[in-house]
């Protein structure tokens, strides 16, 4: 049996094929791929090509082997440094302690604005510490305190424990701005792919009740829809890092069959009413199954009175904020979702 090579040598070969000359690249990558009128980006293209050819899948049979693989690709990554600092605290809520890790960019002025954001990992996978490096980033490049928070997971607690933790995790953010050394009127919430439905449920449960609200929702090529399958979920179902498998896995695992897929909890999108939200910056991949979606809660939004800018990365795969380490166009489309957080809470009153 062939020895296993060790993780220092896969990151340091996958350090190595992203520094390659664009000329290089594309032998390794292949011909372009287009499909729906854009082309790929290089870099995304690359990147599936060497995950497919190692045999890595975002999921796989067992939850336990699905998390593992998560961790351990995080160390297959660089870790270009960043001027931010980090420290773990634990916040207390009606279910729990939530444990949590506050970046701090550097030159930040309290009280200043903050990020509760939540990772992406479909309500299964994921963690304060896959989400590590896409925190501050977002924190350096937008000079925004990021507060990011370790939700319960499923299928160990199903839905609606990670609802209940998001929106335990802004209350607390709201009451202890002052521990924390925030502006309590410039506190957003935002997330990725699950993180992203998390925050975009989280600021509407609380423009529901009433009381404290977020000022922004930055929501990252988020799921918002579980009833209804656009045209992209079937363009993008295979070979572009999220499948249709995978979405149907972890749909599996994060609601029982007799949940309603309806519920706004669920799928924002199908709220009866979506007035009174907070503004919102919501960016989808080209070539992701969930860009559809994500295209139609902007509209939603727009037609609802929410002032919404609405950015889709045509050239990108989802998850592409994770990759942000590798440089090229994951960097620069990370960057605009920093630009953007900037302006989002620049003026939040």
């Amino acid at each position: 049996m062939a020895a296993k090579i060790p993780l220092p040598v896969q990151a340091a070969a996958m350090r190595g094929v992203f520094r390659l000359p664009a000329m290089l690249k594309r032998l390794i990558a292949g011909k372009p791929v287009t499909r729906d009128g854009q082309t790929l980006a290089l870099d995304a293209q690359l990147l599936v090509k060497l995950t497919a050819a190692s045999g890595i899948n975002l999921t796989s049979n067992s939850v336990a082997e699905s998390r593992a693989g998560m961790e351990i690709n995080v160390d297959l990554l660089p870790s270009p440094p960043l001027d931010v600092t980090s420290r773990d605290l634990r916040m207390s809520t009606p279910d729990g302690e939530l444990p949590a890790r506050l970046y701090t960019p550097r030159d930040y002025a309290e009280p200043g604005p903050l990020l509760v954001y939540f990772h992406g990992g479909g309500w299964v996978l994921g963690s304060v510490r896959t989400h590590d490096y896409a925190a501050r980033f977002l924190a350096e490049h937008s000079g925004v305190r990021v507060l990011s928070v370790e939700y319960r997971l499923a299928p160990e607690h199903r839905f609606p424990a990670a609802v209940d933790d998001a929106l335990a995790a802004f209350d607390y953010a709201h009451k202890h701005a002052d521990e924390l050394g925030v502006d309590q009127q410039r506190i957003a919430v935002g997330g990725d792919s699950a993180g992203g439905n998390l925050a975009a449920v989280t600021a509407l449960q609380c423009a529901q009740r009433g009381g404290p609200a977020p000022v922004f929702q930055l929501l990252v090529y988020p799921e918002v829809d579980f009833v209804t399958k656009r045209r992209s979920r079937q363009l993008f179902a295979e070979g572009f890092f999220l499948t249709d498998a995978d979405m149907n896995w972890f749909e599996g695992h994060y609601l029982s069959p007799d949940d309603d897929r309806s519920d706004p909890r669920i799928s924002p999108l199908l709220a009866g009413d979506l007035s009174g939200l907070p503004p919102a910056y919501l960016v989808t991949a080209g070539f992701d199954p969930l860009r559809d979606n994500g295209h139609a809660y902007a509209k939603a939004l727009e037609e609802a009175g929410v002032s919404v800018s609405y950015q889709c990365q045509r050239d990108m795969i989802h998850g592409f904020i994770n990759f942000a380490p590798l440089g090229g166009r994951f960097r620069e489309a990370t960057l605009e979702i920093a630009a953007a957080l900037r302006a989002g809470l620049a003026y939040a009153r």
